[in-house]
């Protein structure tokens, strides 16, 4: 597999990347049911080939807890980010994993991209890591984004916003070291993104969010609008929905310039051709970076989410978005617009012009963008 070229460096703000070349450490804590050891060794036993030949993996290796045989620690490695979030959010690895579910009680996932490596005398001979060390680690600003999406049954779009935009917001604080900041919640068609901001642990946010009454009073009402149908009392049908809802940040940058009354945020949904998301997503974020940079450009900050053909940018504009439509778009760097063009289903918007026509984009940019239907933030965010 080529190795995918590194996206160049924010050093102004902050810029947080699955497509920054780096190799990925991935950390599955588990806790399973007593009795069922050996059930879930033979499970494992019987996935882990198939595992084993996606593209992109290194590979992994489960411990058993000395202490307490009912933790158990999966890990694995991977040649960088995006093969495992195409393998993770994929239906051949619910398919696979599905023998687990029975023995898990619960679960909790971490990712890390390797920035050292020490190998100690005795190791032997080993193969080289494809990628260098990362020169520097990224600096962030203890904030971990997330999103959400599912669709609803074409014709109850007005009554799920109803309800989206009007429903009383869970209590900000989780915990001493863990806050809700910001959710945002956007509907396209009949389409729902929910993104999220949480300063600390975002598992902890997920599950505190989930018990308050007012989340699940709103997730009730939900619930006949759906297309696809859920148990949230039931935790197998919960962790299948909320799995295959997960739409994964791949990248965030944010410039160092303060924002203002003026910022206002867009959510874009990008109809990527079949099979192309991932060349598309990597495409914005590498016009994300350059549009960061620009200490007078209207875009503050962006984030794309991304999950097979499925693309959503977050950008948060500074001024009114139809005067500067390439940059909010992501698309007003020539070259970058021509590697973006063939990626994106534009007839499916009824968009037939060249991306390079500012009348082009505003239409491009009316069609794409989503309907806001609520934007909270706590007060200390």
């Amino acid at each position: 597999m080529p190795v995918p070229a590194a996206l160049p460096k924010n050093t102004e703000g902050i810029s947080l990347s699955a497509f920054d070349g780096s190799r990925l450490r991935v950390v599955l804590m588990l806790d399973i049911h007593d009795g069922t050891q050996q059930e879930f060794l033979d499970a494992y036993e019987q996935m882990r080939d198939r595992v084993a030949a996606m593209p992109g993996h290194i590979s992994d290796q489960l411990c058993q807890n000395l202490e307490n045989p009912t933790q158990w620690l999966l890990t694995s490695e991977w040649e960088s980010a995006p093969p495992f979030l195409a393998w993770v959010n994929s239906e051949e690895h619910l398919e696979l994993v599905a023998p687990l579910q029975n023995c898990v009680r619960d679960t909790r996932s971490m990712r890390y991209t390797v920035l050292r490596e020490t190998t100690g005398a005795g190791a032997g001979s080993r193969t080289v890591p494809r990628h260098a060390p990362e020169p520097a680690p990224r600096v962030g600003e203890n904030v971990v984004r997330h999103a959400l999406t599912f669709t609803v049954r074409p014709g109850s779009e007005s009554k799920v916003a109803e309800i989206l935009s009007d429903y009383t917001a869970p209590a900000a604080r989780v915990d001493d070291t863990t806050r809700l900041l910001r959710t945002s919640l956007f509907l396209h068609g009949n389409r729902v993104v929910r993104a999220v901001e949480v300063r600390g642990d975002l598992q902890a946010a997920l599950r505190h969010v989930a018990r308050q009454p007012e989340i699940r009073a709103v997730e009730e009402a939900l619930d006949p609008y759906l297309e696809q149908e859920r148990d949230l009392s039931d935790p197998r049908s919960a962790r299948l929905f909320f799995t295959r809802a997960a739409l994964p940040p791949v990248h965030h940058v944010r410039s160092g310039r303060p924002a203002d009354d003026s910022v206002q945020r867009c959510a874009l949904h990008y109809p990527a051709g079949p099979g192309a998301g991932t060349a598309l997503a990597r495409v914005l974020a590498r016009q994300d970076e350059a549009i960061a940079a620009d200490p007078d450009g209207p875009v503050l900050a962006a984030t794309v989410f991304h999950r097979d053909d499925l693309v959503v940018r977050l950008v948060d504009v500074a001024g009114d978005p139809e005067d500067a439509p390439a940059s909010v778009l992501a698309l007003h760097d020539p070259a970058g617009t021509a590697d973006a063009a063939p990626l994106l289903d534009t007839a499916a918007l009824g968009i037939d012009g060249p991306l390079t026509d500012h009348t082009t984009l505003l239409r491009l940019l009316a069609r794409m963008r989503m309907r806001p239907l609520t934007d909270r933030r706590s007060p200390v965010a």
